[in-house]
């Protein structure tokens, strides 16, 4: 794929440096010359500009471009690039990141945001995650709450350890897409087991997630 980074600060390289290690192509864009650091990352694309303007956009060739990545410090300006990228470009896949949580509620399609990742509610999810066992865990939003990451750690006594997971009568509007087992990670397929302890990922749509929670729950 071809990725556009808009904040090219450690968030921006960090990224950068992770997706061009999984082979894809990588421009970083950033207003401040003091950011351009190539050397940090010498195998993406740079471009000096500021990526609210649509003349920048225009050089960095976002027509083109198959995801956008809004990785600046400001909301204002993750904001403008998400909404530029998604109505005047057709990016298939937007993603933001949320600085202030207090702003996480503006992150949504109509602001041209498919995926919003906002740092702090990531990490106190996770250690919801480390510590809760039979408890449904949100990771992450999808499309503003219409499709979320959600996780939970399957205690002895659920009903459905021991069952396949083809055989679960699993919610409408979710899909188990990963079983985490022994520090291996499992694509489920009918047939496979469910053990008590493995960490169930699932997406799955907000009105369904009590219904998932009372189906995984010891009875």
């Amino acid at each position: 794929m071809r990725v556009t980074i808009a904040g090219a600060g450690a968030v921006g390289r960090s990224i950068a440096a992770e997706l061009l290690e999984n082979g894809h192509e990588v421009l970083l864009i950033d207003i401040d010359p003091k950011a351009i650091k190539i050397d940090s990352v010498p195998r993406a694309e740079w471009l000096l500009a500021d990526a609210c303007e649509i003349s920048s956009l225009d050089e960095a060739g976002l027509n083109n471009c198959h995801v956008m990545i809004a990785a600046s410090g400001d909301d204002k300006v993750n904001l403008v690039v998400s909404l530029l990228a998604k109505t005047e470009y057709g990016v298939p896949r937007v993603v933001a990141r949320i600085n202030h949580p207090k702003n996480e509620w503006l992150f949504n399609e109509s602001w041209g945001v498919d995926v919003a990742v906002s740092t702090p509610r990531l990490l106190s999810a996770l250690v919801e995650e480390a510590v809760s066992v039979g408890d449904l865990v949100r990771l992450m939003t999808f499309r503003q709450g219409q499709a979320n990451l959600v996780e939970l750690t399957l205690p002895e006594d659920a009903p459905v350890v021991g069952q396949r997971a083809g055989s679960v009568p699993w919610p409408q509007d979710s899909a188990l897409v990963a079983i985490l087992r022994e520090g291996r990670v499992l694509v489920p397929s009918n047939d496979d087991p469910l053990e008590a302890g493995d960490e169930l990922l699932f997406v799955a749509s907000q009105e369904v997630e009590e219904e998932l929670a009372q189906l995984l729950a010891p009875h």
